[in-house]
């Protein structure tokens, strides 16, 4: 994905960074050993979004060989989730001529895991666990999210004590 990204870097018509997430962050920017077509990624603070480089996206898949969408910004949903300190967590993970792109951290990535809260999360949501996720902070932030009512704060609290069981944490 690396070399996607070197690709779309030489594409684009201005100044960009892609915000990235899920099993794409867990291997670019922490190690995991996990196999992936695609990234979850989207433009933030940017001045544009991805439907404004949608052809410059598809040349890249073109050009690597690589799915349409390898640029999912699907977990955008997701990052109301997040603690509003996330970006003093971010690792970057690639920085170009005009993009760079930054990896979310271990909690935030573990804190998206629990709201999403699918059966297909649990490995990944292990091993970032395993690899060092600070499970009280999660837990913490999450309460947090209960108090004032966030939507499916209750089933991500229920997904992490059910992980903690699990793991012994």
């Amino acid at each position: 994905m690396l070399s996607a990204f070197e690709r779309l870097d030489h594409k684009l018509p201005k100044s960009a960074k892609l915000l990235l997430g899920g099993g794409g962050a867990m291997v670019l920017a922490h190690g995991f050993p996990l196999a992936t077509m695609d990234v979850d990624a989207l433009f933030y603070k940017t001045p544009f979004s991805e439907a404004d480089v949608l052809s410059q996206i598809h040349e890249v898949a073109v050009e690597l060989n690589i799915p349409h969408d390898w640029l999912n910004p699907y977990f955008g949903t997701f990052l109301y989730t997040l603690p509003p300190d996330y970006e003093t967590r971010l690792k970057t993970i690639f920085r170009g001529h005009l993009l760079e792109v930054n990896a979310l951290g271990l909690d935030d990535l573990l804190i998206l895991k629990c709201f999403a809260g699918r059966d297909k999360d649990i490995p990944h949501a292990r091993a970032l666990i395993k690899k060092g996720a600070n499970i009280d902070f999660v837990a913490q932030h999450i309460h947090k999210m209960m108090d004032i009512n966030i939507p499916k704060a209750d089933q991500a609290r229920d997904f992490l004590d059910d992980l903690i069981d699990e793991v012994g944490g």
